[in-house]
């Protein structure tokens, strides 16, 4: 299999992450455990988790000219990630997410602040374009602006280059734009909000009724129970492995940056499905968002036992 290529279109924020015995209700204030800051933004993570499967990536993005800023371009660096299509703004700060983790369930609660993601404008992407026209895949996110996306999508299409679309924070996007991507990636309620679904409808159902938007292939992640993949061979469950989780920040992020690495070296998408359901289930493994990204080897050792 060859190494293959991934530019990553998206976000990049410093998380600031608080534990606590359980996630607060509305207007509630309980005394939280420990704090850290942590690498991430959902661009960044995917970044570094197609990075750890083993391909080559390069990242279009925007900081601050501040002190978070340069840790993240760092840390990215770190990790192998082409960092020079990263631009740094001194009109903006870097993006943060606040993220509150429940000590019991190890679930999450999280805020982003957008800051410099917010004004990642078409004329960077238009800048970047040669790290998108060499790429095998583009993988892109929304904590950037829509428009910019469109753009991302626009110069991938005409390079003849793989798009892969999370559809993630959840929103309402316009049909032609769901049409753009190859590959639609989104969880339970995401998938429901872009299918105007209701929450109890089949996740199959919902999958379908995404695939006839124009999206090539849907993929909804469903945590414990694997993933859905509904593609011109039909819907099928994929299933997932079996773990103790102790922390679902980054498992989302994990997977698509394992999807995306998986189909740039060349398998097949029911493959690429099953090792980026194993990559998302060890990341719920392991506290934080980069540090718990898994790399290709304990991947594939955990997707060979899906199904013992």
């Amino acid at each position: 299999m060859n190494e293959g290529s991934v530019c990553v279109l998206g976000s990049i924020n410093m998380d600031l992450v608080v534990r606590t015995p359980r996630l607060p209700e509305a207007g509630e204030t309980i005394l939280g455990g420990p704090f850290l800051t942590s690498p991430g933004g959902k661009g960044a993570n995917q970044a570094v988790a197609a990075a750890r499967m083993g391909t080559a990536v390069a990242m279009i993005g925007c900081v601050g000219a501040d002190a978070y800023g340069a840790q993240m371009c760092d840390v990215l660096a770190g990790e192998g990630v082409d960092v020079s299509n990263i631009r740094q703004r001194a009109d903006a700060a870097t993006g943060v997410a606040l993220i509150t983790v429940d000590d019991a369930h190890g679930e999450n609660t999280i805020v982003v602040a957008g800051g410099a993601n917010l004004i990642l404008e078409p004329a960077d992407v238009i800048g970047a374009r040669a790290a998108i026209e060499t790429a095998d895949v583009l993988l892109m996110q929304l904590e950037i602006p829509v428009e910019t996306v469109a753009h991302g999508i626009g110069i991938a299409r005409g390079a003849g280059v793989r798009i892969l679309l999370n559809a993630a924070p959840a929103a309402k996007l316009p049909d032609d734009l769901l049409a753009g991507a190859d590959v639609l990636i989104v969880n339970r309620g995401e998938a429901t909000l872009l299918a105007g679904a209701d929450v109890k409808d089949d996740p199959a159902e919902i999958a379908a009724r995404l695939a006839a938007t124009g999206a090539a292939a849907v993929v909804i992640t469903l945590g414990a129970e694997g993933a859905l993949l509904c593609d011109g061979s039909g819907v099928r469950r994929i299933p997932t492995a079996k773990v103790e989780p102790v922390d679902t920040v980054g498992a989302g992020d994990a997977f698509a940056g394992a999807l995306a690495a998986a189909l740039a070296r060349g398998a097949e998408l029911d493959e690429a499905v099953r090792l980026a359901s194993a990559a998302g289930a060890l990341a719920t493994t392991r506290r934080g968002a980069i540090p718990s990204l898994p790399r290709a080897g304990e991947v594939e050792r955990l997707a060979a036992t899906i199904g013992e």
